[in-house]
């Protein structure tokens, strides 16, 4: 099979465009031909390394961890599966090498769920991991109807979605972006704000007597000025500031769990979940996918399309 390798921690002028052989079939796990693959930032801080500490990585390292495809063919044990289904997932193994950065990937059924028919291949690669990193934050922090929700970073990947998952809920949400997203967040269903100095005034004119619940997807200050803006800490999730959980609030690590990938396709079958794909690049072209995704300034998702020739 073609594939995306690294043979060293590197960066993406490392990444090398290559042929591997057939991924091996597990016990209870399913073979993948790839449709398209989501890119996330932990694809690159990962090759660069920066997850050493947490996690057993081998070489070649085949990056990626969200996945769009056909089971090809199924493994041991495997009755929630049959070749030609049309799954979705968030592969993340407890070694790090078989990513999905390639034709063929395998995956434990625990890391799956039936693909939404209303999501193109594209659209599908792009919710598994930030749209689970979204919807755990939320449920995590308890996010009801009447809820008045802050979300930092709401243009973005996880932001996005997270606006929309609480929106189905019955939440109000007040999204932060630049002011070139503003009309794109109001699409979402949220009020936006800038971001940046002042952050806590211009929310306090929305939202006069605070909020009942902040999702920090974005880092910096967020976690400071969401507990400047919240009733109870503990309804604090941050997905990049650790130290949230020392200030009372949740520090989340997103999970593969198929009941909550389920409950995402379902969502997105209703209706309640648009997925922005800002861009697409062909499997070869991971590189520059990397590039884009680094700088930070996407709105939505980045995707690689897999060719199968």
């Amino acid at each position: 099979m073609k594939a995306v390798t690294l043979n060293a921690y590197g960066g993406p002028d490392d990444l090398r465009y290559t042929e591997l052989p057939d991924p091996k079939v597990a016990p209870g796990e399913v073979l993948i031909r790839v449709r398209a693959a989501g890119v996330n930032p932990v694809d690159w801080k990962h090759a660069e390394g920066r997850l050493d500490p947490l996690m057993h990585t081998g070489f070649p390292l085949v990056p990626g961890w969200d996945v769009a495809g056909v089971v090809e063919r199924v493994g041991f044990d495997v009755e929630e599966y049959a070749p030609g289904d049309e799954v979705f997932g968030y592969v993340r193994k407890d070694t790090v090498k078989h990513g999905a950065y390639a034709q063929l990937v395998s995956a434990h059924v625990r890391m799956l769920a039936r693909k939404p028919a209303a999501l193109g291949w594209e659209q599908a690669a792009a919710v598994p991991l930030a749209g689970l990193t979204a919807y755990q934050a939320i449920k995590r922090v308890g996010v009801r109807a009447g809820d008045t929700v802050l979300v930092h970073a709401a243009a973005g990947g996880v932001g996005s979605l997270g606006v929309q998952i609480a929106r189905s809920l019955g939440a109000r949400v007040i999204g932060t972006a630049s002011p070139r997203n503003h009309a794109f967040v109001r699409e979402l269903g949220a009020e936006p704000v800038a971001y940046g100095p002042g952050l806590t005034d211009r929310v306090h004119r929305l939202a006069p007597e605070g909020v009942d619940a902040a999702l920090d997807f974005a880092g910096g200050d967020a976690v400071d000025t969401s507990l400047r803006l919240l009733r109870r800490p503990e309804r604090l999730a941050s997905i990049v500031d650790s130290g949230a959980a020392d200030k009372g609030g949740h520090y989340v690590w997103v999970r593969p769990d198929t009941a909550d990938l389920t409950a995402l396709a379902e969502l997105a079958d209703r209706g309640g979940l648009a997925v922005h794909v800002e861009r697409t690049f062909p499997l070869a072209e991971a590189a520059e996918a990397w590039r884009l995704n680094a700088a930070g300034h996407t709105r939505g998702k980045l995707v690689l399309t897999v060719d199968q020739d």
